[in-house]
């Protein structure tokens, strides 16, 4: 666990991602973030393992469905609760990477950050189906014929090109999370 994370910035930070309207941006799924970061240092990945456990912490600290600033949002947080904190920067700028998850070829601690928010993508076709549908009640408010519409752009675009960035993530996760994806937008498109 990240040196950072105090008892206090820790309980925090839970009571935000246990917020109510929260169905797949929780707690779940800040620990699955946190597994994954760990199996990625399991297999070997050199990084500093500490600051991007603390990115994950504030990734989605701040998530408010249907706003577009919530890693903004989330980083600015970061900065204020961290603010003396030497790793401030860097940890502001991880959390940012989770808007997009495109990082530079040379940005492990990216890497494996947006790896590990991405590993339910490439979790067993059971997971990922309540993966989805977690997503879906998040947005419950959005009908239909505009949430699948723009749920199979945001998926298809994942496709373009590799989903992982590490080598550790496209081997463990890859194969099975093109499969996961395809089979979501097709049954949005369908």
């Amino acid at each position: 666990m990240a040196a950072h994370l105090t008892e206090r910035l820790r309980e925090d930070l839970l009571a935000r991602w246990s917020e109510s309207h929260r169905k797949h941006h929780n707690v779940a799924h800040l620990h699955e973030v946190l597994d994954a970061i760990g199996v990625l240092a399991d297999d070997g990945l050199c990084f500093d393992r500490e600051t991007v456990e603390l990115a994950a912490w504030f990734h989605d600290a701040i998530y408010d469905v249907g706003r577009d600033d919530n890693e903004e949002r989330s980083a600015a947080l970061a900065r204020t609760l961290l603010g003396d904190s030497p790793d401030c920067d860097e940890l502001a700028r991880l959390v940012l990477t989770t808007k997009s998850h495109k990082v530079d070829a040379d940005d492990i601690n990216g890497a494996v950050l947006s790896d590990a928010d991405l590993s339910v993508l490439g979790a067993s076709p059971g997971r990922y189906r309540d993966y989805a549908e977690a997503v879906r009640d998040e947005y419950a408010s959005v009908p239909d014929d505009v949430f699948k519409p723009a749920r199979a752009r945001v998926l298809s675009a994942l496709l373009d090109g590799p989903i992982f960035h590490t080598p550790a993530g496209r081997n463990r996760w890859e194969a099975q999370a093109r499969s996961n994806v395809a089979a979501e937008i097709s049954e949005l498109t369908g």
